[in-house]
């Protein structure tokens, strides 16, 4: 009986982008055409998983709020544990791994195992979302700064959000749904404007999307009255008030 131990694997972060398989990366639908084993969130698309082939096998690791399947050190185990085994990991997170994906703590835990460790970015929930709705992040007439918060995180209300939001400026909001009324509370508490445009983004790039448009002191009505759901992204300033008409009528000269 040899005790030989198998050859170490791999772990690779896959960004699976924001939804529509179209916008992976070609690396990512490469990787995950030969995965063997596929570690994924609860928010990534199925027609993505479907990609991968016959035989793979699949972990689900979907976090909700009221439930987790497994905490971040039980999945950061997983991943190691199964590279040490000798296997090739895809960990395929929905947008990019780095952006609010928990991306950097399953790549330390990787590296302090030993496991070699690669990062395939994906395009992020903001930009996919944001260009989906043709909503510009930056405009030179509207906004030059653009911020990222996670509106669902530990000590919320002691951030410091001033500044983060308003004339020129654009503030993308992840996780932002089941505390839409705090945030809007947080953001007029810290001046920005109760009539400041804002858009709340649900399903972006697949084909059940939404846009909602209204002012950030109606945050809390807008996503109660329409239900909104996660996955849903908030972009708060000018932008969201701007429309494209010239591409509009391309869309629907396209669309005859």
């Amino acid at each position: 009986m040899s005790n030989v131990a198998p050859p170490a694997g791999k772990v690779w972060l896959v960004g699976a982008g924001p939804g529509d398989p179209d916008l992976l990366t070609l690396r990512a639908a490469r990787l995950l055409m030969n995965a063997r084993v596929i570690v994924h969130d609860g928010l990534v698309e199925p027609a993505i998983l479907e990609l991968a082939p016959k035989g793979a096998r699949f972990v689900s690791v979907a976090k909700s709020r009221s439930r987790h399947t497994l905490q971040q050190d039980e999945i950061n185990a997983l991943l190691v544990r199964e590279a040490l085994a000798g296997n090739e990991v895809i960990r395929l997170k929905g947008g990019d791994p780095f952006v609010f994906g928990r991306g950097g703590e399953e790549a330390e835990a990787c590296r302090a195992a030993g496991v070699p460790v690669e990062v395939v970015p994906g395009i992020s929930a903001a930009l996919g979302a944001a260009a989906a709705a043709q909503i510009p992040l930056t405009h030179r007439d509207a906004a030059s700064m653009v911020t990222f918060v996670a509106g669902q995180c530990k000590g919320l209300t002691e951030q410091d959000w001033s500044g983060l939001a308003g004339k020129g400026r654009t503030l993308v909001i992840y996780m932002g749904v089941a505390t839409a009324e705090p945030i809007a509370e947080k953001l007029i508490a810290d001046g920005l404007a109760p009539d400041m445009p804002l858009a709340v983004i649900e399903n972006a790039t697949r084909p059940s999307m939404r846009v909602l448009r209204g002012p950030i002191a109606g945050l809390a009505d807008l996503v109660q009255r329409h239900r909104v759901k996660s996955p849903a992204l908030i972009v708060i300033g000018e932008v969201a008030a701007r429309e494209d008409t010239e591409l509009r009528a391309l869309a629907r000269e396209h669309a005859h």
